[in-house]
């Protein structure tokens, strides 16, 4: 351990003995109050961010700052839940996810299962960072790691099919993020244009039928995309939730409908200034259950999920995050009521 020497040299030094004392405790930890609070974490890094030159000099800049702050990198799919395993079994209690939305969903969903109380510091180094960027967690890696700092805060995971998710799960008939969605398209369908797969044509939108349920909620026709979500925005950076609450216990669902008529004039009718928000249906649920004879292309935060009957639940402070003080994404208030 680093200081160990100095600490060996000094034993009998009196005051000079404290300081090193003093020292090799900041290094692993620190008191506040009285009681010890590790300082120790584990930075699960994603693989394609192993040269970044930004990340080795903010992990080394924590080190000098008294972390002890060990690097560990994934590889291929399953590494993220396998390195929490090890970082819970050797003691770690806070945990550094480096990477974009996907690797993030990876960790949390691996906390969260492990019912552990280790909380979790958000690193941003993805392409779209959309839990991050709609929590107001700073891009910048030195201002990001800066949070682990920050006292943790309880805040809601969304379940589905045995999947769990931070941000959002989305949906749309064949829908996946691609580059290929026209750029007319973008341009009028806005926030939701990235739901749809490989459309060229507006001939090509289509919707189909679906029966939402939950408390005190129903509904039931044809629709051309579907947010539930825990954090605000998905896709990079569109808000389909943007009132969502990653504290409240509750699930914030946006439904775009598409009634057969609708679909038809879609393109004359937002061209002539209509926006598509005023067009979405929300509710916030502690529970809602989707059908879909036609089946449901489902994406958890870069997770492909597909079911014909879904049953999407919050999960009330199931992970400990270090968010800033004043993120959008927290309440101000007591968690509300849930609906049973």
């Amino acid at each position: 351990m680093r200081g160990h020497s100095h600490a060996s040299c000094e034993m009998y030094a009196g005051a000079d003995y404290r300081k090193s004392v003093a020292r090799r405790l900041q290094f692993i930890g620190f008191v506040r109050g009285g009681v010890m609070t590790q300082r120790r974490a584990m930075l699960i890094l994603h693989g394609k961010q192993a040269l970044n030159e930004d990340v080795r000099d903010a992990v080394a800049d924590k080190r000098k700052q008294g972390w002890e702050l060990d690097v560990r990198l994934t590889w291929e799919a399953g590494d993220a839940q396998r390195l929490v395993g090890e970082a819970l079994a050797a003691g770690h209690r806070h945990i550094v996810a480096g990477g974009g939305d996907g690797t993030l969903r990876d960790i949390a969903e691996a906390l969260a299962l492990a019912e552990t109380q280790a909380s979790l510091t958000i690193l941003p180094l993805g392409t779209a960072n959309d839990f991050a960027r709609a929590a107001g967690v700073p891009l910048e890696v030195s201002k990001a790691l800066q949070l682990m700092d920050v006292a943790p805060r309880a805040v809601d995971l969304g379940e589905v099919g045995g999947k769990l998710f931070l941000n959002m799960a989305t949906g749309g008939f064949g829908s996946q993020v691609t580059a290929n969605t026209s750029e007319d398209l973008k341009k009028v369908l806005g926030g939701a244009a990235y739901l749809f797969t490989g459309l060229t044509r507006f001939s090509e939108l289509h919707a189909a039928h679906g029966e939402l349920t939950g408390p005190d909620f129903h509904w039931r026709g044809d629709l051309l995309a579907l947010g539930i979500g825990n954090g605000r925005q998905a896709g990079g950076g569109h808000e389909l939730c943007p009132t969502a609450l990653a504290d409240d216990g509750l699930l914030d669902i946006s439904i775009l409908p598409a009634p057969q008529e609708v679909v038809g004039t879609l393109r004359s009718l937002l061209e002539g200034g209509l926006g598509i928000d005023n067009m979405f249906i929300r509710a916030r649920l502690p529970w809602v259950e989707l059908k879909s004879a036609q089946g449901l292309d489902i994406n958890l935060d870069g997770e492909p999920l597909s079911g014909e009957d879904l049953r999407f639940e919050a999960r009330p402070g199931a992970l400990q995050v270090h968010l800033p003080a004043d993120s959008p994404v927290l309440s101000r208030a007591p968690m509300l009521n849930r609906p049973d």
